[in-house]
């Protein structure tokens, strides 16, 4: 069992380690856990006894198997409760992110596992997310950002990459929800934003948006 604070650093360094195939680096962890360099060593030296991470310094860290088990089991269940508290508890999708923050750290195989039954075995989470299984595996799904995609392309909104609630509420303004098809009419050379056909409506979306949600070709 670890702590809540080890739980957290854990499920940082996982996602830091998402984004590319090199070590996280220290300054990046402490910016995800937002506190100072110097704590975050403390906590790494932790984890590294109980050989949840490789750490070297000046290199950066890496998840040890240990640690990497450990890390999915926190955002399997992180995602479980998102989905539990939009589908059952009729949270909106931008409420629900902060109260799955607090509920990830219950430590419970057996209610993680009833949860799972309970809500159907979900495979993605209100937003998007893989849920990964009771063996820590993903669901894979092929997945590009709206501005890759070239004019006359179309798919299906399956996920987003940015969770803050103004964000969250704007999408739905837009009407840019999870399971909506959209038609890619122009994206603008001189700021990348993109005009959209959603549910027969042509929209204006800035680059700022469109990078941040995901669509999968059906």
């Amino acid at each position: 069992m670890h702590s809540f604070t080890e739980e957290n650093y854990l499920k940082i360094i996982y996602h830091l380690s998402m984004l590319n195939d090199s070590p996280v680096q220290t300054n990046a962890i402490a910016e995800g856990v937002k506190t100072r360099a110097a704590s975050v060593t403390d906590m790494l030296r932790k984890l590294s006894e109980k050989h949840l991470i490789d750490y070297i310094k000046y290199q950066g860290v890496t998840l040890t198997e240990k640690g990497k088990a450990a890390a999915i089991g926190v955002v399997r269940k992180h995602r479980l409760w998102e989905v539990f508290l939009v589908e059952k508890l009729k949270f909106k999708w931008d409420e629900v992110h902060d109260i799955a923050e607090e509920l990830e750290h219950i430590n419970s195989a057996l209610l993680v596992e009833r949860l799972d039954d309970f809500l159907g075995y979900p495979k993605r989470d209100p937003h998007g997310d893989p849920i990964p299984d009771k063996n820590g595996i993903f669901e894979q799904a092929q997945n590009i950002h709206v501005y890759e995609m070239s004019k006359g392309d179309s798919g299906v909104i399956i996920g987003v990459n940015e969770y803050s609630s103004p964000f969250l509420k704007h999408l739905e303004k837009l009407g840019l929800t999870i399971g909506i098809r959209i038609e890619v009419l122009e994206i603008a050379d001189y700021d990348g934003s993109a005009e959209l056909l959603v549910d027969g409506n042509k929209i204006n979306v800035s680059r700022e948006v469109i990078q941040h949600i995901l669509i999968s070709y059906k």
